[in-house]
């Protein structure tokens, strides 16, 4: 299995610190609103790369934190006049319904870093000890200079950054010992949250959350630390920073990004009115239909959202859920039980769709390709079973497309819906009418059921309906 790791800018063989184990770390949304599409690509993606390594045999912890104290969560608390924590309390709340919805896992731990500033504190501690580290009027800052290989993740230099402009710098530069230092521990603000320190009553600069919460919830090294590529610089750079210099050892053996989300083609912000929060999109489609729009391209391209894509995502998505339902009704309706000669060299034949689906999985978890595989199954499937199938071979073929849409996230099968007494009524009341050559009223009562988002379709196995 090969993927990309963005530390060496090639694919890599994946070889686990651990045989038969894989430790993951992906940096999660700071929660003072709901989950914007943008925070769902690497959620879905990188719940997906867990599932392939899970359906490999691997036992997978898989953390992602909540940033659950930060500046926009501050300033919506103090907009409503409400406390800071019942801002993230709430949205943390809200993103699990939707990560619920799009079908992502829970993690293995949801580290939350109000909860864990104690063990920044400590973290800071060890790197002022060991002179990484260094406070000033209560605000502890990270010396930069001190971990030699700082910018090897982003590949920038350090004195490119020093005159790349003041874009790069933190706050707060004049007490620094070097412009390019970035703050571990601020002091408090009026109305700000705070805890106390031994350098002042405040709270954690960003970066450290996650440093502290990987080493603890992970150990201090890990296979693979992911994230969106917003994140390579400077928040990634300078987890590797902190976390190299206190543990002194790597931190992350391989660094996953995914591509940028753009909306129509432009960047996604609120000034553009082009903001689009997963709830939003959860009111016009079905959000398997944009899990499945998510990895129907390559994780690391860039990927543009439009809703003439959307409607594609559709359209396509459809045609496995409805190629699901037509192998499931043939089961039910199937009087053949046992396998025949040609079945069997059939079934063996479908065999190769599942190798190359995996064959894409595996060259840097190549979802668009793993999709197109799918997609050669069901046309295989709709072109080999049929109302002579028997029910042995039409539910291996349900089961094997079922079982790789299960690893990519997608749930291909509706759950069993129970029509209404009167609907049931008016279907078989127009069966009885065909039967009786009474063709007028088997219109009307086709028109009547579709008026109630019911879509009949009459096929030699009998009557199927879906609702619309």
């Amino acid at each position: 299995m090969k993927l990309y790791n963005t530390m060496t800018r090639k694919k890599e063989e994946f070889v686990p610190l651990e045989e038969g184990k894989v430790k993951m770390y992906v940096c999660g949304p700071t929660v003072y609103n709901f989950i914007h599409i943008g925070n769902a690509r690497p959620m879905i993606v990188f719940d997906t790369v867990r599932r392939y390594f899970e359906y490999k045999g691997y036992e997978v912890k898989f953390v992602s934190n909540f940033t659950d104290v930060d500046d926009k969560i501050i300033k919506k608390a103090l907009e409503e006049g409400v406390t800071a924590d019942e801002i993230a309390g709430r949205y943390i709340e809200e993103c699990k319904k939707d990560m619920e919805s799009l079908n992502v896992k829970p993690a293995t731990a949801n580290p939350m870093a109000t909860q864990e500033i104690g063990g920044m504190i400590q973290m800071i501690g060890e790197l002022i000890e060991k002179g990484h580290a260094y406070e000033k009027n209560g605000t502890v800052y990270f010396r930069t200079r001190s971990f030699k290989d700082y910018g090897k993740l982003s590949h920038k230099n350090l004195d490119d950054l020093k005159s790349g402009g003041r874009e790069l710098l933190v706050s707060g530069q004049d007490e620094k010992e070097d412009p390019l230092d970035f703050v571990l521990w601020k002091p408090k603000k009026d109305g700000e949250p705070y805890w106390d320190a031994p350098w002042s009553k405040g709270r954690p600069g960003w970066h450290i959350e996650c440093s502290e919460m990987s080493r603890k919830y992970l150990g201090e090294q890990i296979d693979i630390h992911a994230g969106g590529e917003d994140l390579i610089f400077p928040h990634h750079e300078n987890e590797i920073a902190q976390s190299e210099a206190c543990n002194g050892k790597e931190f992350a053996h391989y660094w996953m990004h995914n591509g940028f989300l753009n909306i129509d083609n432009k960047k996604m912000s609120k000034s553009l009115g082009n903001f689009r929060t997963v709830r939003e999109i959860g009111e016009q489609y079905d959000l398997q239909v944009f899990r499945f729009f998510m990895l129907s391209a390559h994780y690391r391209s860039p990927l543009n959202f439009s809703a003439e894509l959307m409607e594609a995502a559709k359209n396509s998505f459809g045609r496995i859920t409805n190629a699901v339902d037509h192998l499931k009704h043939l089961i039910d309706t199937t009087k053949t039980e046992t396998m025949t000669e040609a079945e069997i060299e059939q079934e063996k034949k479908s065999e190769e769709f599942v190798a190359d689906f995996e064959k894409a999985m595996e060259d840097d978890f190549n979802t668009a390709d793993a999709i197109t595989a799918i997609f050669e199954l069901v046309k295989f499937a709709n072109t080999t079973a049929d109302g002579e199938s028997s029910k042995v071979y039409t539910k291996a073929l349900l089961d094997r497309i079922v079982s790789l849409c299960d690893i990519l996230g997608l749930i291909v099968e509706k759950k069993e819906e129970m029509l209404d007494a009167d609907i049931e009524a008016l279907i078989e009341e127009r069966t009885q009418a065909r039967k009786e050559k009474n063709f007028k009223r088997a219109d009307e009562i086709r028109d009547e059921l579709l008026e109630k988002g019911i879509v009949l379709k009459d096929t030699r196995e009998g009557v199927q309906w879906k609702r619309v």
